[in-house]
């Protein structure tokens, strides 16, 4: 235990030399979209809860609902007898939004992707991976044991040239990226990669978690596009802009049903609670019925980019990179004191030297509370 203890203090040592400890800090999220932290409330603009459904009371009754009538919990794997009703009837109502022919729901966006990846492909086979992919992305991949090729951010000719020169080699092969990039916030160019991902036989897969409900008119990253992009594999979570918790993916019933045989985060852990699938439910109501609500939060990053010359943001997403780590964090906590919150994201969740503040914008923020931010940030220099 001594051991193990003088291992773990060299280890935070050296990295809160660097400023890259981490400390996680109580947050409270009123209704409205603010927080409270030791007692003082701040305006939030680093929650992905992109359409405030969270605490949508249609949301909140629904959860309340399912949990009278099915408990807490789920009870068991889904394959045991955690497989209750909700969660054939929203895994029908993703294949209907996304267009295939079946769906299926995980605990979690990570284990969504821990899951599909190593059940599609094995060591063998061969992966194209968009740079910036999420992390979980990049976990599953590197679960298959097979081979593992990242090609530069967004660049077709660059992922062309990888696949010329090694996709004959490998008798399967994945094409994988965000449909909406988490840190960066831009869109990825679908309907290339769906054409790209056809004539050499590769199977295309993209996270669209930062896209449902928000892009698209609600639909997602692949319905930016006329006509739309083949994506056999259309994977995303229930947690964003849905407001619950869990994560999905469709595609074909062969797949499908694949997955649902062979995908141990999914076989091997208790199935998402009957609370969260009504949630999503519920969520999924709101966005289909109300499109204009759905575009508030790329309009509130509009004007925020508007405000500070900004290129003009494909999502609710907008980075300002700032490099430097130490610096980036004395620029939240400056922004923090002015009443505004926004994390520092640092590596390794970003690369080196790319250290950045990350706004997300949501339906409920004012524009006024906007304006005001895009003032602090003119004030304290981090934008001129």
């Amino acid at each position: 235990m001594i051991s193990l203890n003088v291992f773990a203090k060299e280890k935070l040592d050296a990295l809160s030399s660097q400023g890259l400890k981490r400390d996680i800090q109580v947050t409270e999220r009123l209704p409205e979209g603010n927080v409270i932290r030791e007692g003082r409330e701040l305006i939030s603009f680093c929650c992905n809860d992109y359409l405030n459904l969270s605490h949508h009371p249609k949301v909140i009754q629904a959860a309340k609902e399912a949990t009278g009538q099915y408990g807490t919990g789920a009870g068991a794997s889904r394959l045991i007898t955690g497989n209750h009703p909700l969660l054939a009837k929203l895994e029908k109502r993703l294949a209907q939004i996304k267009g295939t022919e079946d769906a299926c729901v995980f605990g979690t966006g990570y284990m969504t992707n821990i899951g599909i990846i190593p059940t599609l492909t094995g060591a063998q086979d061969i992966i194209f991976l968009d740079e910036l992919c999420h992390a979980c992305l990049r976990a599953g991949s590197d679960m298959t044991g097979g081979k593992i090729l990242y090609f530069r951010h967004n660049d077709m000719g660059h992922l062309q040239e990888l696949i010329t020169q090694n996709r004959h080699k490998h008798p399967n092969a994945m094409i994988i990226t965000d449909g909406i990039f988490s840190m960066d916030g831009d869109l990825a160019p679908l309907d290339i990669l769906g054409r790209i991902a056809n004539e050499n036989d590769c199977w295309l897969m993209s996270d669209d978690a930062h896209g449902l409900g928000v892009v698209g008119g609600g639909m997602g990253s692949r319905h930016m596009f006329d006509p739309l992009p083949d994506i056999p594999l259309q994977m995303g979570t229930l947690s964003k802009a849905l407001g619950s918790f869990g994560g999905y993916i469709c595609a074909s019933k062969p797949v499908i049903d694949l997955i649902k045989t062979r995908a141990r985060s999914l076989i091997y852990t208790t199935a998402l609670p009957p609370a969260n699938a009504a949630a999503a439910l519920a969520a999924l109501d709101i966005i289909e019925d109300e499109v204009d609500y759905c575009r508030r939060p790329i309009e509130h990053a509009t004007l925020f980019a508007e405000l500070l010359g900004l290129p003009e943001p494909q999502s609710p997403i907008v980075p300002i990179i700032i490099g430097d780590t130490d610096r980036t964090m004395t620029y939240a906590a400056a922004l923090e004191e002015d009443g505004f919150l926004i994390t520092g994201i640092r590596p390794p969740t970003v690369a080196e030297g790319t250290a950045r503040l990350r706004f997300t914008f949501c339906a409920n923020h004012k524009q006024e509370d906007i304006r005001a931010l895009a003032a602090s940030i003119k004030k304290h220099g981090i934008i001129t």
